[in-house]
C-alpha cells in the first residue's frame, strides 16, 4: 500500500467533518460514527451526562463484585436444550442435512453416532487394515479392569478419556488399533454385595444355601446389575472394539487361569504351605498385602469396626500381673504390658468346643472388655498407658486385621519380581512418568510370596486336589496334586501314591484364588492365551494407563512377573501413570465425603435434590451421611450443569496427566463447555461463508494469496505440530492447549474478526473460503481424538473434497501430520504478525484510555526502520479491522506527526498515532480520568503501606505496583494530551 500523503490526515477543527481524501472501512456489524455538526448540542450533552453515570456505576459496582465473586463463580443459568429428533434407528447414520441448531448443545451433539461408530466396525482392527493411510503398524490397550461391583467415577473418566484419545489418534495415524473392554469379578466386593442382597431380600446367608445356588445368585445379580459400566464407558464415547469384550471369570479366562497355576505349579513357583497370612474376620478370608491398610495411631483412639455393637479404643498398652507359682508376697509376680488383653487365654492353649453356648459367639473385641473385667476383679490389672502404634486395618471392610496361621497356596516371588525390576533397570519397560520407578524397585527389593489361596465361594476355583487319607511317599504331610482337570489330577495322583487312579477319593480346595490372579492374566486372557491366534499375538506388547499409585504398581507388577513367566516377553513396553483426581479443594475423592462424580452427572448435568437422594441410597452411615450432604450443598448449590462429554474430556485431559494430583473442579468442565460453544458458532460462520457452491481445493494445491491467509494456515501447522508432540510424548496437556490457542485465539479472535469485511465484498475473493475451510477441515480432525461427537457432529457438515474418497468418519480420516502440513509452515510470518498483534494491542489500550467505544478513529504508523515499516505494511487493513479502527496509514520517517493525534511509542523505532479530535471532548474525559487516577491511586498508596512477610506474597505485591504505575503513568500521560487540545481547540458549547 503507498504512503498516504499527510494532508490527508490534517487534524479537522471541532464541529467539521473529517477530511474525505482518507479511506474508511468498516467491520462487520460495527459502525463508524463522527461527533460534529450532524449531532445536536442538546443530544450530545445528554450522551456525556450517560457516559459519567455509566462509569460512575461501574466504579461503584466494583466493591460488590468482588464481595460477590465467589457465589457467581458457582452460579450457571441453565441453557436451551436442544434434542436430535429425527427418527433414527441404533447403528443407522444420523441425519446431518439439516441447518445447525443455531447454539451448541451436547445433547443434540452426542445422539445417534456412537451406535452408527460400532456397527460400522471403525473400532475394529480388521477394519483399520483398509484404511488408505494404513501404516501396518499395531497398537494395543487393555482397559484396567474395572470392578462389576461400582460404578465409574471421575478417576476412571480421567483414564477412559487419555486412553481413548491415543487409541482414537493412533487409529487416524493409520494404525492398527485393538482397544479391549472387560470388567472385573471382584471377589470379596462383589460376594459382599450378593450376601447383603439376599439379607435385605430374603433373609438368607449365604452359608444357608449350597455353593452352586449362592453362585446362581451372583450370576443372576451379574447379568442384571454388571452392565452400568459399558453404559458409562459409551456415554465416555471410549472407543473399545465391544465384540471382544471379556469378563475375568468367563470361559476363557477361567482356562487361563487353570493353565497358569498348573504351569506356575510345575515350574516350582508356587507351593502349599503353612505360614501367617492377612486374615480379615469381616470377610472371613486371607486378604493381600495391598489390601492391608497401615494406619498410624498416635495413642488412644476409639474406632467403629464391623458387628462389634461399640466403638473399640486402640492405641493402648495394657499392663497384666501374673502371680509367680511358689513364690510368697504379694510383689511376687510378672507385670506383662500388650495391646491385645483379649488373646491372653490363647497363651495357655485353651480348648472350647464351638457350640458351647458359654464361649463360639462373642466378638473379639467385646470379649475383651469381659476379660479385662474379669482381670480386675482378680486384682490382675496393673492399669494402661497411651501407646503409639500402627495398626493393620483391611481396606475392603474396615476391620482390624489378624495374623493367623494358616495352610494356603503361595507364588515364589523373588525370582519373578528380580525379572520385573531388571525389566525397568535394563528399558524394556518404560514407566512414566520416571519417578515411579523408585517406588517399582523398592517393591520389589521387599517381595514377599504371593498368598493367592482366598475363602470365598465367588471366584476362579483352585485346580488344587487333597488326596484323603493319603501322603505322598516317605512324607507325612498331606498329599496335594495339581491339575487342569479332576482326570488330569486323579493320574499324578496315581503316580505319586502308587494306587490306582480310580481307588483314589480326591477332595478339590473349596478355595478361589486371589482376584488379582485372574486380573493379572487380564491382557494375555484377552487376547486368548493359552491358545493364541497368530493375528491376535502380533497385538503384543500392549498398553496400560491407570491411576498414579501403589495399588496401580502392585497390579502392573504381578501382571509383569505373571506374563514374563508364562509368555516369554512383557505385556508392556510402556507403562503409563497419569495423576489422581481430587476435588477443587485438593481432597481425594470418598463417597462419605460427598465428592464422588458420577461422569454422566457432569455429562447430562444433575438437580441437586438428585445428587443428595443418590447420598441417602448409598451405604453411608448416620454421620457420614450428614457431613457428606452438607458438603454437596456447599459445592454444588445450583446442582450441576449439563456440560456434556467433549467438555468433559476435554477438561480431563487439559492437566499435566504425568505430574502431581489433579484437581479438577465442575467450573473447568464448564469453561470447556463454553469452548465447544465457541467452536460451534466459528463453524456455523464458516459454513455460511463458503455456501452451497463451494469445492474445496486439495491441500497440497492450496496457495494462500494474502498475508493474513498464509498467516493462519502457518498456525495451523504449527498446531498440527504440537498436537503431534503431545500425543508422541503422552503428555495430552501439550495437544489441548495448543488446539485451544489456534481456535480461540488464532482462529476466532484473529482470522475470523479480520476477514469479516473481505467477505462482506461482493463478489469476495476465492483465497480466505479456501482458508477457512482447511482450518474447518484440518482443526475438527486434530481435535477428533479429544472431542470425538462435536468433531463428527461438525466435519460431517463441511463439503465434500472433489473425488468422493474422503473417509466415512472423522474417526478414520488421516490425522495431521507436521510433514503433511509443512509446506504451509511460516515461522518467519508468524514472527512478523506478532509485531502487528502487539500494534492491535496498543491500539485497543489507546481507545480503551479514551474511551472511545463506537468511535473509529483513524490511525498513523511511523517507523524509523525500513524493514518495520515494510511489515505493518502488508498487514494495515486487518490491523484497523483488529484494533477497532478507521483507517490505518504510513507517516514517512522524520515528518510531524499531526496535531491533536493521541501518540503511544511500539517500539525505540515504532509511533503509533491515534485521531482523537472530533471524537473525544476533552472537557468530559479529564473528569473521568481524574476519577480513575483517584481510583487507581488509592489502590497504590494501600501497596504501598502495606509489608508483607517475604517470598510470594511480596513477589506479587511488587508486580501490582509496577501495574499501577504504569496505568498511572498511561492516565497522566492521556490527561496531559487532552489538555493541550482543549487548549488549542473550542469546546462544542463555545462554537
Amino acid at each position: 500500500m503507498p504512503h498516504l500523503p499527510l494532508a490527508s490526515f490534517r487534524s479537522p477543527f471541532w464541529g467539521l467533518r473529517p477530511s474525505q481524501g482518507l479511506p474508511r472501512f468498516h467491520p462487520l456489524s460495527t459502525h463508524s460514527k463522527s461527533h460534529g455538526s450532524s449531532i445536536s448540542r442538546r443530544n450530545h450533552e445528554a450522551k456525556q451526562k450517560r457516559q459519567r453515570e455509566k462509569q460512575a456505576a461501574l466504579e461503584a459496582g466494583i466493591a460488590r463484585k468482588s464481595k460477590s465473586a465467589a457465589e457467581s463463580s458457582k452460579a450457571w443459568t441453565p441453557k436451551e436444550v436442544v434434542v436430535y429428533e429425527i427418527p433414527t434407528e441404533p447403528g443407522e447414520k444420523k441425519d446431518v442435512s439439516g441447518l445447525l441448531p443455531p447454539a451448541y448443545s451436547p445433547r443434540y451433539v452426542e445422539a445417534a453416532w456412537y451406535s452408527w461408530w460400532v456397527r460400522e466396525g471403525f473400532f475394529k482392527p480388521e477394519y483399520q487394515m483398509k484404511l488408505p493411510q494404513a501404516t501396518g503398524e499395531t497398537f494395543s490397550m487393555c482397559i484396567p479392569p474395572p470392578n462389576i461391583t461400582g460404578s465409574l467415577h471421575i478417576g476412571h473418566a480421567l483414564t477412559v478419556a487419555i486412553q481413548d484419545a491415543l487409541v482414537r489418534w493412533h487409529r487416524m495415524c493409520g494404525d492398527q488399533v485393538l482397544w479391549v473392554p472387560g470388567s472385573d469379578h471382584a471377589g470379596i466386593a462383589t460376594q459382599a454385595v450378593v450376601e447383603k442382597q439376599l439379607w435385605k431380600e430374603r433373609g438368607v446367608r449365604r452359608h444357608e444355601l449350597s455353593r452352586e445356588e449362592f453362585l446362581r445368585e451372583v450370576w443372576k445379580w451379574k447379568e442384571e446389575k454388571g452392565g452400568e459400566i459399558s453404559e458409562q464407558l459409551q456415554a465416555l464415547g471410549a472407543s473399545l472394539d465391544w465384540d471382544r469384550e471379556c469378563f475375568t471369570m468367563d470361559a476363557g479366562s477361567s482356562v487361563a487361569v487353570t493353565e497358569a497355576f498348573v504351569r506356575l505349579y510345575e515350574a516350582g513357583l508356587l507351593y502349599r504351605s503353612q505360614q501367617l497370612v492377612n486374615w480379615s474376620c469381616a470377610l472371613r478370608s486371607a486378604i493381600s498385602d495391598i489390601e492391608v491398610e497401615s494406619r498410624p495411631l498416635p495413642g488412644r483412639t476409639e474406632l467403629r469396626l464391623p458387628g462389634c455393637p461399640t466403638p473399640v479404643s486402640f492405641g493402648l498398652l495394657f499392663s497384666v500381673a501374673f502371680p509367680v507359682d511358689g513364690e510368697p508376697g504379694e510383689d511376687a509376680e510378672v507385670v506383662v504390658g500388650t495391646t491385645r488383653p483379649e488373646t491372653l487365654p490363647g497363651d495357655v492353649a485353651v480348648a472350647v468346643h464351638p457350640d458351647d453356648s458359654r464361649h463360639a459367639g462373642l466378638h473379639r473385641f467385646v470379649a475383651r472388655e469381659k476379660i479385662m473385667s474379669a482381670l480386675t476383679e482378680r486384682g490382675l490389672f496393673r492399669g494402661l498407658q497411651n501407646h503409639p502404634m500402627v495398626l493393620p486395618i483391611c481396606s475392603r471392610s474396615g476391620d482390624v486385621v489378624e495374623y493367623l496361621l494358616k495352610s494356603q497356596w503361595f507364588v515364589r516371588c523373588q525370582e519373578l519380581g528380580a525379572r520385573a525390576a531388571q525389566a525397568v533397570e535394563s528399558g524394556a519397560l518404560e514407566l512414566s512418568p520416571s519417578f515411579h520407578q523408585k517406588n517399582w524397585q523398592h517393591w520389589f527389593s521387599h517381595i514377599g510370596d504371593w498368598c493367592v489361596s482366598r475363602q470365598l465361594w465367588w471366584g476362579h476355583r483352585i485346580p488344587a486336589y487333597l488326596v484323603v487319607e493319603e501322603h505322598t511317599k516317605g512324607d507325612e504331610e498331606d498329599c496335594w496334586v495339581v491339575g487342569r482337570t479332576e482326570a488330569e489330577a486323579r493320574k499324578i495322583a496315581a503316580e505319586l501314591t502308587g494306587k490306582p487312579g480310580a481307588e483314589l477319593t480326591l477332595q478339590r480346595d473349596p478355595d478361589v484364588l486371589d482376584t488379582w490372579f485372574s486380573s493379572a492374566l487380564f491382557p494375555f486372557a484377552a487376547l486368548g492365551w493359552p491358545q493364541e491366534t497368530p493375528d491376535l499375538a502380533r497385538f503384543y506388547p500392549l498398553s496400560l494407563l491407570e491411576t498414579g499409585s501403589d495399588l496401580l504398581l502392585f497390579w502392573v507388577g504381578r501382571m509383569v512377573m505373571l506374563g514374563t513367566q508364562l509368555t516369554g516377553q512383557l505385556p508392556f513396553s510402556k507403562v503409563l501413570l497419569h495423576s489422581m483426581v481430587r476435588d477443587r479443594q485438593g481432597r481425594k475423592m470418598s463417597k462419605s465425603l460427598g465428592n464422588v462424580l458420577d461422569p454422566r452427572d457432569i455429562i447430562s448435568g444433575v438437580e441437586l435434590q438428585v445428587l443428595q437422594a443418590k447420598l441417602r441410597d448409598g451405604n453411608l452411615d448416620a454421620t457420614e451421611l450428614v457431613i457428606a450432604a452438607a458438603a454437596q450443598r456447599k459445592d454444588f448449590p445450583h446442582g450441576i450443569p449439563e456440560c456434556g462429554t467433549d467438555a468433559l474430556r476435554f477438561a480431563l485431559c487439559s492437566h499435566g496427566a504425568l505430574g502431581g494430583d489433579l484437581h479438577l473442579s465442575v467450573s473447568e468442565v464448564l469453561s470447556s463447555r463454553h469452548f465447544c460453544n465457541k467452536i460451534w458458532n466459528a463453524l456455523r460462520f464458516i459454513l455460511n461463508a463458503l455456501g452451497e457452491q463451494f469445492v474445496p481445493q486439495p491441500a497440497e494445491e492450496l496457495s494462500p494469496s494474502s498475508p493474513m491467509d498464509a498467516w493462519i494456515l502457518s498456525r495451523l501447522a504449527h498446531t498440527a505440530r504440537e498436537c503431534e508432540r503431545g500425543f508422541l510424548a503422552r503428555e495430552l496437556s501439550l495437544t489441548t492447549h495448543a488446539l485451544r490457542h489456534f481456535w480461540l485465539h488464532s482462529l476466532c479472535d484473529v482470522y475470523l474478526e479480520a476477514v469479516k469485511p473481505v467477505l462482506s465484498r461482493s463478489p469476495h475473493p476465492p483465497g480466505p473460503p479456501q482458508a477457512l475451510f482447511s482450518c474447518a477441515d484440518t482443526g475438527l480432525r486434530l481435535l477428533a481424538p479429544l472431542m470425538p461427537f462435536l468433531a463428527e457432529e461438525l466435519w460431517q457438515r463441511l463439503p465434500p473434497r472433489p473425488g468422493g474418497n474422503s473417509a466415512p468418519s472423522i474417526s478414520v480420516a488421516p490425522y495431521p501430520t507436521a510433514r503433511s502440513l509443512g509446506h504451509w509452515h511460516q515461522p518467519e510470518l508468524e514472527q512478523r504478525f506478532s509485531r502487528v498483534q502487539e500494534a492491535v494491542q496498543a491500539l485497543r489500550a489507546l481507545r480503551a484510555t479514551y474511551q472511545l467505544t463506537k468511535a473509529r478513529p483513524r490511525v498513523l504508523l511511523q517507523s524509523s526502520e525500513p524493514g518495520e515499516q515494510g511489515l505493518f505494511e502488508a498487514f494495515l487493513e486487518p490491523l484497523g479491522t483488529l484494533g477497532h479502527c478507521g483507517a490505518v496509514g504510513l507517516l514517512p520517517p522524520g515528518v510531524a506527526a499531526p496535531s491533536g493525534w493521541a501518540q503511544a511509542p511500539l517500539s525505540d523505532t515504532t509511533q503509533m498515532y491515534m485521531e482523537l479530535q472530533g471524537l473525544v471532548d476533552p472537557q468530559t474525559h479529564l473528569s473521568l480520568l481524574a476519577a480513575r487516577r483517584h481510583k487507581l491511586q488509592k489502590q497504590l498508596d494501600g501497596l504501598m503501606a502495606w509489608t508483607p512477610s517475604e517470598g510470594e506474597a511480596e513477589t506479587k505485591r511488587q508486580q501490582r505496583l509496577s501495574s499501577l504505575q504504569l496505568e498511572l503513568s498511561k492516565l497522566d500521560k492521556a490527561a496531559s494530551h487532552l489538555r493541550q487540545l482543549m487548549d488549542a481547540c473550542p469546546s462544542p458549547g463555545e462554537l
